[in-house]
């Protein structure tokens, strides 16, 4: 009898316990259906496991402390080249065609930056050289030098960054660097992290991981600073899809080549990444950068072209990058191309490059054909079929893993950073992104999508739909796994 007793209140505490959970996946703010319905699934046929996995994953939650940091840095901070709350017309200020003008209205939204003139970017032609550049820069420098990376490697390119950094700071130059505590665990893990602090550079982990005992106390471990940012004396900024590691990326050597983009950006758009790094900063230490952005010089030539930093995460609002993505996407007329790694849409990515292709617009997407995630691969190929019969031209890149994040429409726009086409970009990611308009620069980046496309292998609807029914299943059971996010 006493077994049986206790036998049934363990049986009550577990029943109660799934009931919590179940109102907690139910109640949680801002879940698409789908999230709901897996949640509710998994908790409710695996009560032990299902509830140890929502309490790691199944929320959006960076802790409180780090949220309230955040946000007190960016009421501190005034964001650059912002006067007022409303939202800048860019079709009356710049002239910028009226269906393209209000996609700037959509970036400001997400994140504050409203869109200015005066940018000049270069286009650089490969990784290694982007790093050199960045070296060139830093070596260079004269007061002082912002990094931060989600990776950072302790290779010849990683180390080529972190030399430079020590002989800045050596001279005097104040040096901030930022890396990812899980992203760059080894780099922070090395001597050459200690190294930099002995030369006097300043360094901060980014979003701690702590004890994993206490990770669903502070927020979950998986959210992630992805953001790939350099500033230089607040005169020149790079922006792009590049960690700090060489290309051939030795940690997942068989995927190698990494093939990214990366651009070195002049003009406003400097300061609005000097305030996005700064946010961070000031989130992780109590070191105040205000003056910093506002004694920065106020850029008199204003030649070049509009642009504006599109930086997201779950501190400022839900949903901000697949909006940009969606708005973008919607706002095609002739032609919309994409690069991704990462291709793991929410519905309505999905809806909105399947309409795009039914209206007309020549819609191409490259993603590359080995997957360094194994799920993220087979979850996006269960996409496939729906695009190919909208229309839509895919492509797979097989020299590496094509790890640019680019978006050009009508040869007149374009957005480059580290924001995926995932749920882990859209959901959890710090993520930094530019969006411009110009049409010698979008060209550029639409030339460097050509390139990719030119030796890929186009997927054609046929050979999806001759796809073994087992392939199927898999690439549809793994594409579950997104809403659980």
């Amino acid at each position: 009898m006493e077994m049986t007793g206790w036998r049934l209140t363990g049986a009550l505490l577990s029943f109660a316990v799934q009931v919590v959970f179940i109102g907690r996946a139910l109640l949680r703010p801002h879940r698409q259906p789908a999230s709901r319905v897996a949640w509710v699934a998994i908790i409710a046929a695996l009560p032990v496991l299902g509830t140890l996995a929502y309490l790691m994953l199944g929320e959006t939650n960076m802790g409180r402390r780090l949220v309230a940091r955040i946000t007190e840095a960016r009421k501190t901070l005034h964001v650059p080249g912002k006067s007022s709350e409303d939202l800048i017309d860019a079709e009356g200020k710049y002239h910028l065609p009226p269906r393209l003008a209000p996609l700037f209205r959509v970036g400001q939204s997400a994140s504050g930056y409203p869109p200015e003139a005066g940018n000049r970017a270069r286009l650089l032609p490969d990784s290694n050289t982007a790093i050199d550049s960045m070296v060139r820069d830093i070596d260079a420098a004269q007061d002082h030098v912002h990094i931060c990376f989600y990776i950072w490697l302790t290779d010849h390119n990683g180390t080529k960054i972190i030399e430079a950094i020590c002989r800045a700071a050596s001279r005097g130059v104040t040096c901030r660097v930022m890396a990812d505590d899980l992203g760059s665990r080894r780099l922070i893990a090395h001597p050459s992290w200690k190294k930099m602090q002995e030369a006097g550079a300043h360094l901060v982990r980014a979003m701690p991981m702590g004890n994993i005992l206490t990770w669903p106390l502070h927020g979950r471990m998986d959210m992630r600073n992805h953001r790939k940012i350099v500033v230089i004396d607040n005169r020149l900024t790079y922006c792009g899809s590049q960690n700090c590691a060489d290309p051939e990326f030795r940690v997942k050597a068989r995927f190698a080549p990494w093939v990214d983009l990366m651009t070195r950006f002049e003009g406003p758009v400097v300061l609005q990444n000097q305030h996005l790094f700064a946010t961070d900063w000031m989130a992780h230490t109590d070191e105040d950068l205000g003056e910093l952005l506002a004694s920065a010089p106020v850029i008199e030539d204003r030649e070049g072209f509009v642009a504006q930093v599109i930086g997201t995460s779950a501190a400022l609002r839900y949903a901000a990058m697949p909006e940009v993505f969606t708005s973008l996407m919607n706002a095609s007329a002739e032609e919309l191309t994409i690069t991704t790694p990462y291709y793991v849409p929410d519905e309505p990515i999905q809806a909105a490059l399947c309409a795009a292709a039914r209206r007309g617009v020549r819609v191409t997407m490259t993603v590359p054909t080995r997957n360094d995630s194994w799920i993220v691969a087979g979850a996006s190929r269960s996409y496939y079929e729906e695009l190919l019969e909208a229309g839509v031209r895919i492509f797979e890149y097989p020299l590496g893993l094509l790890h640019t994040k680019a978006l050009t429409l009508d040869g007149r726009m374009g957005m480059i950073g580290s924001a995926n086409l995932d749920r882990r970009s859209f959901d959890l990611n710090f993520e930094n992104n530019i969006l411009f308009s110009d049409r010698d620069f979008t060209a550029e980046i639409r030339a460097r999508q050509q390139s990719y496309t030119d030796v890929s292998n186009e997927i054609t609807l046929e050979a999806v739909r001759a796809w073994p029914w087992s392939r199927r299943l898999w690439h549809n059971t793994l594409a579950m796994i997104g809403p659980v996010l």
